[in-house]
């Protein structure tokens, strides 16, 4: 197939969500896996490189491209079965409609309704329900793969490795940096950024839609209150724990401003599905100080929705800041062990020079929470980039990871060294090298030939 090389259409494939903008020569759009593995072929054989792009929501800017062309996904949009889905098909609208059906895909990125099915593998994607139902990995049972090579195939967890895989120990938190040391072909693709083949179709593991879901929001007084009632809350069985700052509650309330905020720095969101144990939540909340009269509780669809919407708001802020500048927001993805958290907050609380805005909020349940640096010139977005790297040597020393869930992708190459030894890297690099002889696929994103 040949590829599309009109500027205003190869325009608006070039940047993602960190503001990254790259260039390329032509973009392909294919319908199927054969005309996904047509392109890899030629660009295999002209030593092309090739940029995988779907919905543009990465923070990290894997599906930015660095020259070459770049191959969409969107037109991969059919779903074949209530388990059975294209790689392009929006996250969010798949997950809507088996839920419909009575059938819960448990995945829930917060740009779940932007993002598509396929991106979510190749980043092995998570977001607030990760804490209860784990990342993306565990909900895929195999995937339809073209690898570098144009090969087309369908693999499982009893494929084997086709190619020599280093052994390494992840650190012990929820993490998405770098190669998986998995024992089979579909362990080790999920998560590789589209480095190892272009996922076209996948067959995925559903749950029954709960009978009930209990959202809570509170508030706290003091980190110390809240922090503990964290350690006990992550032992009553919720699907989510979440956290925002007092300016994360700035902006929420400028965007969503029907939503009552307590006069307090900190709140949580907190899920629980099943049947709600509403009483167990409040008793719990008592012991530990939290406001009472301004928790909200929400247990039907309308209510969680109202809630949902407020969550959801302060990353689409966030981006809008950000577009407005024009300057690359720098956000932190570190978790670390739940020992480390108190101490990881307190850092994120070290004043940066010239008192660049900040706002911190995330996955508290899983020690990952996101300080997002906006800055609004370039001598603090190198100010920032700055800091990023302090508080990343920070999070690895503490036996945290430099990614939980959004990647490496291009612009954390830098941050994947300080936790990854050499050896490992290379390996890595000999791995790639034998799956894509002449790197064509992902050229510069995880890390550089």
């Amino acid at each position: 197939m040949d590829p599309i090389t009109d500027p205003s259409i190869v325009d608006a494939y070039l940047t993602d969500a960190s503001n990254l903008h790259g260039h390329a020569s032509g973009l392909y759009r294919p319908r199927t896996a054969e005309e996904v593995a047509e392109v890899l072929v030629e660009c295999q054989r002209t030593g092309t490189p090739v940029t995988v792009t779907a919905r543009r929501t990465s923070t990290t800017g894997a599906p930015v491209p660095d020259g070459g062309v770049l191959l969409s996904t969107e037109r991969l949009d059919r779903v074949h079965a209530r388990d059975d889905v294209d790689g392009g098909v929006l996250l969010g609208e798949y997950q809507a409609g088996v839920e419909r059906e009575g059938w819960m895909f448990t995945p829930d990125p917060t740009s779940r309704n932007e993002c598509s099915v396929g991106g979510a593998i190749a980043c092995n994607a998570s977001g607030a329900r990760t804490f209860k139902y784990g990342p993306t990995r565990p909900w895929i049972e195999a995937v339809q793969l073209v690898t570098p090579t144009g090969d087309i195939r369908w693999v499982d967890r009893t494929t084997p490795l086709p190619w020599p895989v280093p052994a390494w120990t992840e650190p012990k938190v929820k993490t998405a940096a770098g190669y998986y040391p998995a024992t089979n072909l579909l362990d080790l693709v999920i998560g590789a950024e589209g480095t190892l083949g272009v996922v076209t179709r996948a067959r995925v593991k559903l749950l029954p839609l709960p009978a009930g879901v209990l959202t809570l929001f509170t508030w706290f007084p003091d980190r110390a209150s809240m922090l503990a009632f964290v350690v006990t809350a992550r032992t009553m069985g919720p699907r989510c724990i979440e956290y925002f700052d007092r300016r994360s509650l700035d902006l929420i309330r400028g965007r969503v401003p029907s939503v009552p905020v307590a006069d307090s720095a900190l709140m949580l969101e907190i899920e629980h599905d099943g049947e709600p144990p509403l009483e167990v939540w409040f008793d719990a909340l008592a012991a530990h100080g939290a406001l009472l009269d301004d928790t909200i509780v929400a247990d039907d669809d309308a209510g969680r929705a109202k809630l949902h919407a407020v969550r959801h708001a302060l990353p689409a802020t966030v981006n809008e800041i950000i577009s407005r500048t024009g300057v690359q927001k720098v956000g932190t993805d570190f978790a670390v062990p739940a020992g480390a958290l108190a101490e990881m907050m307190e850092a994120y609380d070290e004043p940066t020079p010239g008192a660049i805005p900040t706002v911190c909020f995330g996955h508290i349940g899983d020690s990952h929470l996101h300080l997002n640096f906006l800055p609004r010139d370039p001598a603090e977005l190198a100010e920032a980039r700055r800091r990023y790297l302090a508080l990343a040597t920070r999070a690895v020393a503490l036996g945290g990871t430099v990614s939980a869930e959004h990647g490496i992708g291009r612009l954390k190459k830098a941050h994947l060294a300080l936790m990854v030894p050499p050896a490992v890297l290379d390996g890595w690099r000999t791995l790639k090298r034998a799956a894509d002889p002449n790197w064509i696929l992902g050229r510069g994103v995880l890390f550089d030939p």
